[in-house]
């Protein structure tokens, strides 16, 4: 199937055409005709890099109606970035239709110039919630007659604290529009949007309900804590054409691996709540750019980002919900291409990949953190593929013949030696010695096993001595316990005072708030039972045998 097969206009063909776009992707080719044809509401769920934003998008831009000067659609976006993102793909997939007007509106920026654009009605509005309520409260933003309205990214929205807002904004529209809902996962939040918003939609999948994208490879490497950030180093060595963001949990630690990556000559930089919107603008243009080669982000910075290209996700730790890892993990394998997500996690932490399997139907293959060797033979040979594809410099030409003459003693293998030498020794000495971190993990693991078995010995060996206890013992009770300060210590004190006998061994004794619990040997019992109701240290004690 072609984009011409879903039945858009000649001019958006034209302008989607001169995009590259040639088929569309299974959102798209479900989506767009449902669009174009029918008159229901759609959920829509899909993973974020599927090509959502064409999918509403492309329909948005042929239902326009270009004489009417009100605004017929409206976008709503959980985030400055994607709402910039869907404004400039939606004036992409529109250049041949120059009657179509698109605005995007969003915090972060001077809002004068937003009142400025609106002066001119738009046919189709992008907004964040909060700059929207806003124009809509300064009566610049009328929503009374949209026909569209889509919220992108839903789940975002939600998590995001929008909750109020998108019940404001959908409170000023009119009841026949149409609602687009979009999302990567479906909680129960979304799904009660959906039953109070929106007039029996229809659930538009590609892929399972919260199933990961099948273009994304899935790997987990075991290290000992104090290790993560030598073995994110290691992976990141490993893979010197990397190109990816690595997700903390906090922003103190985003600040600190993205500190110490800079510091170890790393091209990094993070992301985080702490940052400035013109200090967020910067490292995100950077980052897309390429001019940045890693990300250190929070999940909340990260929130909305939409960066193509991304080879690799490292989760330095995991989240602590199994959707987050989804979104994260969602970054890299886009439309047609192929990802990588690894997370660094600890044998403690081991059973959580199992139940991330679980919900994202997908298995993690167990990954060998790399040695320092095939770390530099990785890093040789992607230096040596650099020098074969570089192009010549025509400049260098009149250098060459003073090159030749310093050089025609040594033979071919020398020269190359020698030049991989002065390109390659630093990685060579910091690895040379470097410690095979798998066996220190390993170790860990077996020591931690060995103080499981241990602790489970004690246990059973603690119950089989309990059992021992009991054979020929009688269980006994007195009306004395935490309150009255009564501890095992005291308790036994107490009990050979008044026995006057010291061999006769008692067995378990639990203490509870009011009463204190005891073995003691039967052939015994009527003895202590005689001494304990006359003696002077049990005045006011009970003693009675347990029922």
């Amino acid at each position: 199937m072609t984009f011409k097969d879903l039945g858009l206009k000649d001019s958006i063909l034209e302008s989607i055409s001169k995009l590259g776009f040639e088929t569309p992707s299974p959102i798209q080719e479900q989506v767009i005709p449902y669009l174009l044809n029918n008159e229901s509401d759609i959920v829509g769920l899909a993973q974020t890099g599927t090509g959502k934003t064409a999918a509403f998008g492309l329909p948005l831009i042929h239902l326009a109606e270009p004489t009417e000067k009100y605004i017929q659609s409206l976008v709503l976006a959980p985030t400055r970035e994607l709402c910039v993102q869907i404004a400039t793909e939606l004036k992409r997939y529109s250049s041949m239709l120059k009657d179509i007007r698109i605005v995007a509106v969003y915090g972060g920026e001077d809002i004068r110039k937003q009142l400025k654009e609106l002066d001119h009605t738009p046919h189709i509005l992008v907004a964040t919630p909060g700059r929207l309520i806003d124009l809509k409260e300064r009566g610049k933003v009328n929503l009374s007659q949209i026909k569209h309205l889509v919220l992108d990214e839903a789940d975002e929205m939600l998590n995001m604290g929008f909750l109020d807002d998108i019940t404001n904004i959908l409170s000023s529209t009119p009841e026949d529009r149409r609602t687009l809902l979009f999302s990567a996962t479906m909680p129960k939040e979304i799904a009660n949007i959906a039953k109070r918003y929106m007039k029996s939609p229809i659930e538009i999948s590609v892929g399972q309900r919260g199933e990961a994208a099948k273009n994304v490879e899935h790997y987990y490497v075991l290290t000992k804590n104090t290790h993560r950030y030598e073995v994110l180093k290691r992976i990141l060595d490993y893979n010197p054409d990397i190109y990816g963001i690595v997700f903390c949990r906090t922003r103190q630690e985003t600040k600190d691996v993205a500190e110490k990556l800079m510091i170890d000559g790393y091209n990094a930089d993070a992301l985080h709540g702490d940052l400035s919107q013109a200090q967020r603008d910067a490292v995100m243009n950077k980052f897309r750019i390429k001019h940045l080669q890693i990300l250190v982000a929070t999940d909340v910075a990260a929130r909305g980002l939409d960066v193509n290209d991304l080879s690799h996700v490292v989760h330095f730790v995991l989240p602590d919900d199994k959707e987050t890892y989804t979104h994260r993990s969602g970054r890299t394998g886009r439309i047609n291409k192929s990802g990588v997500s690894i997370a660094i996690v600890t044998p403690r932490e081991k059973m959580s990949i199992k139940s991330i399997e679980k919900e994202i139907k997908r298995t993690f293959s167990q990954m060998e953190i790399p040695s320092g060797m095939a770390v530099c033979q990785r890093q040789l040979m992607y230096m040596v593929e650099k020098m074969q594809t570089v192009e010549k410099n025509e400049k260098l030409h009149k250098f060459l013949p003073d090159v030749y003459e310093q050089l025609k003693e040594m033979d071919k293998e020398e020269v190359i030696s020698r030049f991989i030498s002065l390109a390659f020794n630093p990685i060579l000495e910091y690895y040379q010695n470097a410690p095979d971190l798998n066996v220190l993990v390993r170790k860990e693991i077996k020591e931690n096993r060995r103080e499981a078995k241990k602790l489970e010995e004690e246990k059973l060996s603690r119950r089989e001595m309990r059992k021992g206890n009991r054979k020929g013992m009688i269980r006994l009770k007195i009306n004395r316990g935490k309150k009255d300060k009564m501890d095992p210590r005291r308790f036994l004190g107490m009990i050979n005072e008044i026995l006057n006998d010291r061999s006769i061994e008692i067995g378990n004794i639990d203490i509870t708030s009011k009463f204190t619990f005891f073995d003691f040997p039967k052939v015994h019992a009527d003895k202590l039972m005689k001494v304990f109701n006359s003696h002077p240290r049990a005045r006011g004690i009970q003693l009675n045998p347990v029922k």
